[in-house]
């Protein structure tokens, strides 16, 4: 399966990981490409269930959880009408505020990590991924700022446990993948000028 040109971002909540993709967005849209940003959990009606049980509106288990979130992912990916691998196809540039890391990182830090691996398995990687590395106390502040209620994994011992998940296996990916770790605690303009630059430097 072919994910050329798709730039996937990821980071703890609170990290600046949707603000970085709307930067990235406007950039490419100005050179010309023709751009699709989207998100996981996803719009669609799977995602939809996966939010509500982030919001706390609906109860369930760490397990059922995870497979929601593969699910919502295969959905994202393969489906006929608006997958992701549908519009590569078609010509457009991907960026997405979360992938299969996340899983990882997240379900990985509740669930049998095995376990979380082989339900994502078969999701392949992107050809670039972005690490916005904001430490989980920074993201707590930044979360605690917007004033709503905290969802489901805003506390800060498991965002701790999440940023160590997601240092681990972005220890030990595939060269095929372009990676890039960046310091979340620079500002907005310094964390989109690094991304920028490193995207143009690997002839995206």
């Amino acid at each position: 399966m072919n994910m050329d040109n798709t730039i996937v971002i990821e980071g703890l909540d609170g990290a600046g990981t949707t603000t970085q993709m709307h930067l990235i967005a406007k950039r490419l849209e100005e050179e010309g490409k023709k751009v699709f940003i989207t998100h996981e959990p996803t719009d669609n009606p799977i995602g939809r269930i996966v939010r509500d049980v982030l919001q706390k509106k609906i109860k369930t288990t760490p397990e059922a959880l995870a497979l929601l979130f593969s699910a919502d992912r295969d959905d994202h990916l393969f489906n006929e009408e608006y997958g992701l691998l549908k519009m590569i196809e078609d010509g457009c540039y991907i960026i997405t505020d979360r992938y299969k890391y996340s899983s990882i990182a997240y379900q990985g830090a509740e669930c049998n990590l095995e376990y979380i691996e082989a339900i994502n398995s078969r999701f392949p990687h992107p050809s670039h991924l972005i690490f916005v590395d904001t430490s989980p106390e920074s993201c707590m502040k930044r979360i605690e700022r917007r004033g709503c209620e905290k969802e489901l994994f805003e506390r800060l011992e498991f965002l701790k446990k999440v940023r160590e998940n997601y240092l681990k296996q972005f220890s030990s990916l595939p060269e095929s993948v372009n990676y890039l770790y960046v310091d979340g605690e620079k500002s907005i303009e310094e964390v989109e000028e690094e991304i920028w630059t490193w995207l143009k430097s690997t002839n995206l």
